[in-house]
């Protein structure tokens, strides 16, 4: 028998071999169906039938494999990705900036003595979504920093906006009913109450109601003195930013400035440690030092409402200068109005905005330009009768007289409107505003307070015939108790007009130096020429000494009354001034009065005796030398 290998049985299955040498002897075909049946079958060499098949399916075997590793990388960068993508925003929603504002800056006067401040106060507002899923949670006895009492409410099972309300109601000092009404709704941000006070803060937070509950840092702008400098102080909105009085002009100086700090919050409102990103300090605003001496002030509004009261005026006005520096130290007058208050918001000061004729005391201006332009002595002689007419014009003295024999220096003792006209004849008409303007008339104070005036002097070239002569003796022009006060400290002080100033000292935020300028100082008249004034205007004090006196003490004084518009435009009105330089052998301090409409007419008896009381005080309080005999008196009489 002849056996067949498999190799040969599988080419001649094929049946395409042309290998003779491998061709079996041919045989019958029962044969070879014989010994194919004595041969077993073997499935493994299957594959050997078609190679090509094997490399289809090794092909897509890695075709699977590659796609299942794109999905793979694919699905790795999605949870690399997308997972950071939720990690970004679930810290986002963590991530809080809370503002810390930077406080107020405060007002003082010149001896440190505080007239206004901020004091820490908050703003509380309520997460009304917070309130709605507010769940109390039981105290244990290790949980009191989380936990709430509820034991102690009216409804110790409550939840949500309910739960809150019993616990919060009563430290507010509020009904459940009302707090419940504010608590419910959908807003993120309701606020509570304002100017919480830091103990109250403390007390809702024990509360543990920080899901709920929160604060925002405030201020509150309070006035120790309450009217004291009621309407010069003025006052701020509920932003905090000044909006009248110094809380505007200095505004800049006094603001704070915010800062921030960014972290995360946990669930129960405190910050994750370690989660801090950002943060920029508040900077507390400047401090405003004033050039008032608040024992001053007081004693200057005390005085001058009890002046006014007594005189039955409808206002009155008051100012103190140091002489040496043209520093205010008083500013007064009689409206009764609360630092801060919403009056003190809306009331101007008079003393900083109300303008009036000044009448006599204009009189010192005038006999000042007289003798610094050469045009009398002091002691020039006149004869004054009662009237006088000049271009068609008549004018006369305040009260009738028969001829006077006086000087230049009796006639602003005397207060001689007709006197004045004479001894001016050859006083220029030029001359005259001129000498307006560099008294300070029509000018600026240098003092930017919000709504300041500087009165009214028109250009000579449109004055008429009457007033080229009624602005000698204080008509014809407007002026602010702050010019006056200034005219009277330039003679005072040798002739040398000194700026005015409310400002001592000023800082911003970042501790620069904002103090506000004062005008420049100019000299007016000579040192003789002022002391010549100073001489005559004793003399003008000696006359009124029945009424104004300081004891133990010279002043030089001038007074005025002048005619202004009424309530119904016409001149119905008056305006009763008295203006003192004391001591006078030594000025230290010019103090000034107006009142508007006094019983009486003459600004000696009306204004005078207010402006002398203050002068005493004054002498008392600076412990200020009595004054010697005085020997150097110029004639007002020949």
């Amino acid at each position: 028998m002849i056996r067949i290998p498999p190799w040969g049985r599988h080419s001649g299955d094929d049946g395409n071999n042309g290998d003779a040498a491998r061709t079996p002897t041919p045989r019958s075909s029962s044969n070879l169906h014989a010994a194919r049946k004595r041969l077993p079958r073997k499935r493994g060499h299957t594959a050997l039938r078609s190679p090509w098949g094997t490399g289809k399916r090794l092909i897509l075997m890695l075709v699977i494999i590659a796609v299942c590793f794109v999905f793979c990388i694919g699905q790795l960068a999605h949870l690399q990705l997308g997972g950071a993508s939720v990690a970004q925003k679930a810290t986002a929603s963590r991530t809080i900036t809370v503002v810390t504002h930077g406080t107020r800056g405060e007002i003082v006067d010149t001896n440190g003595q505080v007239l206004a401040q901020s004091v820490e106060r908050y703003t509380m507002y309520a997460d009304q979504n917070g309130a709605a899923a507010f769940k109390p949670v039981t105290c244990t006895g290790t949980n009191a920093s989380i936990c709430q009492n509820m034991d102690s409410t009216s409804n110790p099972d409550a939840t949500g906006v309910e739960a809150v309300a019993e616990l919060l109601a009563p430290v507010l000092g509020m009904s459940e009913m009302e707090l419940g009404g504010k608590l419910a709704g959908t807003s993120s941000y309701v606020v509570l109450q304002k100017d919480v006070t830091p103990q109250l803060k403390e007390q809702v937070e024990a509360l543990h109601l920080s899901t709920v509950i929160g604060f925002e840092s405030t201020s509150q702008r309070q006035y120790p003195d309450g009217t004291l400098l009621g309407d010069i102080l003025g006052g701020v909105n509920d932003e905090g930013t000044g909006v009248a009085g110094l809380e505007l002009m200095m505004n800049d100086a006094l603001q704070g400035q915010d800062g921030s700090t960014t972290y995360q919050q946990a669930l129960t409102g405190e910050q994750i440690p370690g989660t801090q990103t950002d943060t920029s300090q508040a900077l507390n605003g400047g401090t405003v030092k004033l050039t008032i001496d608040s024992d001053v002030q007081w004693y200057v509004e005390k005085a001058l409402k009890e002046g006014v009261s007594s005189q039955k005026a409808k206002w009155g006005i008051a100012v103190v200068q140091e002489v040496s520096s043209g520093k205010i130290l008083a500013i007064a007058d009689s409206q009764d109005v609360t630092a801060g208050s919403d009056e003190a918001k809306t009331t101007a000061s008079l003393a900083m905005t109300q303008t009036f004729e000044p009448g006599s005391t204009g009189k010192v201006i005038t006999t000042a330009a007289l003798l610094q332009q050469g045009l009398h002595k002091a002691t020039d002689q006149f004869t004054v009768p009662n009237t006088i007419t000049v271009d068609g014009e008549t004018y006369h003295d305040a009260t009738e007289h028969a001829v006077w024999h006086i000087t230049t220096a009796g006639i602003l003792r005397n207060s001689s409107n007709v006197g004045t006209i004479m001894e001016s004849s050859d006083y220029p008409i030029e001359k005259r505003y001129e000498y307006l303007k560099k008294f300070g008339i029509g000018e600026d104070s240098g003092i930017e307070f919000p709504g300041a005036t500087s009165g009214l002097l028109s250009d000579y070239s449109t004055w008429d015939g009457r007033t080229q002569n009624v602005v000698l003796f204080g008509q014809g022009y407007a002026v602010t108790a702050l010019q006056m006060t200034n005219v009277v400290a330039t003679i005072a002080n040798g002739g040398v007009k000194l700026g005015q100033s409310l400002i001592e000292s000023a800082t911003d935020a970042n501790g620069k130096d904002v103090t506000p300028s004062v005008n420049e100082t100019t000299r007016v008249v000579d040192d003789s020429v002022a002391a010549d004034v100073l001489n005559a205007m004793e003399s003008v004090a000696e006359k009124d000494a029945k009424w104004d006196t300081i004891p133990g003490y010279r002043f030089a004084s001038k007074s005025g009354t002048a005619q202004v518009a009424g309530d119904d435009g016409t001149l119905s009105s008056i305006i009763a001034d008295y203006i003192i330089a004391v001591p006078a052998n030594d000025p230290k301090f010019v103090i000034s009065v107006f009142m508007k409409d006094p019983s009486g007419i003459e600004g000696a008896w009306t204004s005078g005796p207010v402006t002398t009381k203050i002068g005493q005080f004054l002498m008392q309080k600076y412990q200020v030398p009595r004054s010697p005999a005085r020997t150097d008196a110029i004639p007002t009489e020949w």
